[in-house]
């Protein structure tokens, strides 16, 4: 097995990708030429688009887009050679309009822009274990001002919490209504303090040092709410796809997102989030592993094989890891898991 399949196993457990899955969707006049298309590409590749016309039409132009932005006009029946390193990871929508006899025609395919990227399975060493409640379902978990705060789930026992990591001291603690809301990801970021929901659509703001309610919000996109961290201008949650979601703030409207690849597999179930020196940090829900992802592609940097971890701690099968959190002033990572009895800070290396 290659190095890189043998990373994606420890990340994924499966591969999850959908090779082969270039769709066309046929008309009885124009088709795209799907012999000459694959059905992954990389970034650097080019693909290149060529229309069929077994009616023998006289075609004028078409005109092409990709995910509904026009990319180009040719005259006739001229192939087109479109560049993919713009494009994000993930599927591209390819259209073509014809225009031919005073008409107009159009032809759909699908292609899967995957990871160039090897990653690079990363070490870890624990400089410190600390207690961790056993009763804390742990669904986010973030420094502020040197404090640790962490977010539960379940929906009979969601709650906010700020407490000294050393002792597990509780300094206050907000419940969320039971029966209602299943706590998930938290940051802070201008002040505030944001909360998600699972599977509510809602998420909350507080005031970052008083930890007072100020709004509620509804997500602009029908996702479920996972883990959450931000840059200082944008947040970025995850909704237990392969996307990771940019959110304005101000705003709470989904801006933009990127999905995350390993090589030519799609990473579903990416859970909780922190952004350390300019890279998301991801627990891939029910997998014993951290994912380094770049940002700006999606494209999976570097794998954290935290199994480790297991023969340290009481836990379940079930009791799953999750909870990243980076503390600036240690620059250290501290991380645990759903019901662990132990939380552990950790350095990261190559």
């Amino acid at each position: 097995m290659k190095k890189h399949n043998l990373l994606s196993f420890i990340l994924l457990g499966t591969l999850l990708s959908n090779c082969g899955d270039t769709k066309n969707r046929e008309n009885t006049i124009f088709n795209f030429d799907t012999s000459k298309i694959s059905a992954q590409y990389q970034p650097q590749q080019t693909v290149d688009l060529t229309i069929l016309n077994p009616k023998s039409k006289q075609v004028d132009s078409i005109v092409y887009y990709v995910n509904d932005a026009k990319v180009k006009t040719v005259k006739g029946l001229e192939k087109l050679s479109f560049e993919l390193k713009d494009q994000k990871l993930g599927y591209q929508n390819i259209k073509a309009l014809v225009y031919f006899e005073g008409e107009n025609a159009e032809t759909t395919t699908r292609i899967e822009v995957v990871s160039n990227v090897t990653p690079k399975l990363l070490k870890y060493k624990i400089v410190n274990t600390y207690p961790h409640d056993t009763a804390s379902f742990t669904e986010g978990l973030e420094f502020y001002k040197d404090t640790l705060y962490e977010s539960t789930g379940q929906k009979e026992n969601s709650y906010l919490r700020k407490y000294d990591y050393k002792t597990g001291k509780i300094f206050e603690q907000i419940n969320l209504e039971k029966d209602k809301y299943f706590g998930e990801g938290i940051t802070f970021i201008n002040g505030k303090l944001f909360q998600l929901t699972w599977q509510e659509k809602t998420g909350f703001i507080y005031n970052a040092n008083t930890l007072k309610l100020e709004k509620t919000f509804t997500y602009t996109k029908d996702i479920e709410g996972w883990g959450m961290t931000n840059d200082g201008k944008y947040i970025y949650q995850s909704d237990g796809t392969e996307k990771i979601w940019k959110m304005d703030p101000e705003t709470q409207k989904m801006v933009d997102y990127i999905n995350v690849y390993s090589g030519n597999s799609k990473i579903k179930s990416v859970n909780e989030l922190e952004l350390i020196n300019g890279k998301f940090y991801a627990n891939i829900w029910q997998k014993d592993a951290i994912a380094v992802v770049n940002p700006q592609s999606g494209a999976v940097e570097g794998i954290i094989d935290m199994s480790g971890l297991r023969k340290l701690i009481k836990a379940t099968p079930d009791d799953v890891l999750n909870g990243i959190a980076y503390n600036p002033k240690t620059k250290t990572i501290f991380v645990t898991g759903k019901n662990w009895d132990k939380m552990f800070e950790i350095s990261v290396s190559e």
